[in-house]
């Protein structure tokens, strides 16, 4: 009765989707730009980084086109209040890297920060929903308590690739303890120029001992 009286429908073509179908139509499933180098094997998000930190596996599940469909799907997470695409990803991609020997060896799942003020305005951090899952398929914890966003600043920054080196300024470093000797996760929700996780990387770099991994929902 309720799914009569308020239909769901696909969040990337918003025609009407069934019970069984979860998030997006079996059509747009079918019509996602894949990129998944976790199985395909490519380290082009890897080679991102080559020169400025060290990446042990890096991963994307989509190719992020403009006015494509993963960017109906993005904006419908960050700027429409759809958090359960965040969840629906992080399921995904967690099913997926359990079965991979690559990435049995993560400890914890670490997401990019948004400032509080950012947080508070649009009440959830659109991945963290992909972090639990992904957190929840490996069996290990999810810390949203470790990198913390210290200064407001527009998306449009990241672009610029000398932000880089301001890491300091934007990214704060809390609990470092819990980090020592771990394979963390970092996840977000969109690779661009790569600067926002690097930036985050540096962070939790300064232990010595810490090792990284990289996993978004898409790559531009």
């Amino acid at each position: 009765m309720l799914n009569l009286l308020f239909p769901k429908t696909c969040n990337a073509c918003k025609s009407r989707i069934s019970r069984r179908e979860k998030i997006i139509c079996v059509v747009c499933r079918h019509a996602l730009p894949m990129v998944a180098h976790h199985k395909t094997g490519s380290t082009s998000m890897k080679d991102i980084f080559y020169g400025r930190i060290n990446v042990e596996q890096a991963t994307a599940i989509l190719q992020f086109q403009k006015k494509g469909i993963t960017q109906e799907l993005l904006h419908n997470l960050k700027y429409r209040g759809k958090k359960e695409i965040s969840g629906f990803f992080g399921s995904w991609l967690g099913n997926e890297l359990s079965e991979i020997e690559a990435y049995k060896n993560i400890d914890m799942v670490i997401p990019v920060p948004l400032h509080k003020q950012k947080l508070k305005k649009r009440g959830y951090n659109q991945v963290a929903g992909f972090g639990k899952e992904i957190a929840k398929a490996l069996g290990v914890p999810y810390r949203d308590d470790v990198l913390v966003k210290i200064s407001k600043t527009d998306s449009q920054v990241f672009k610029q690739r000398f932000t880089r080196f301001n890491s300091e300024e934007i990214f704060s470093l809390q609990n470092s303890e819990v980090i020592k000797g771990k394979h963390i996760l970092l996840v977000d929700d969109i690779i661009t120029t790569g600067a926002t996780l690097e930036n985050c990387a540096m962070q939790l770099l300064k232990n010595t001992q810490v090792k990284i991994s990289l996993a978004t929902i898409a790559i531009a």
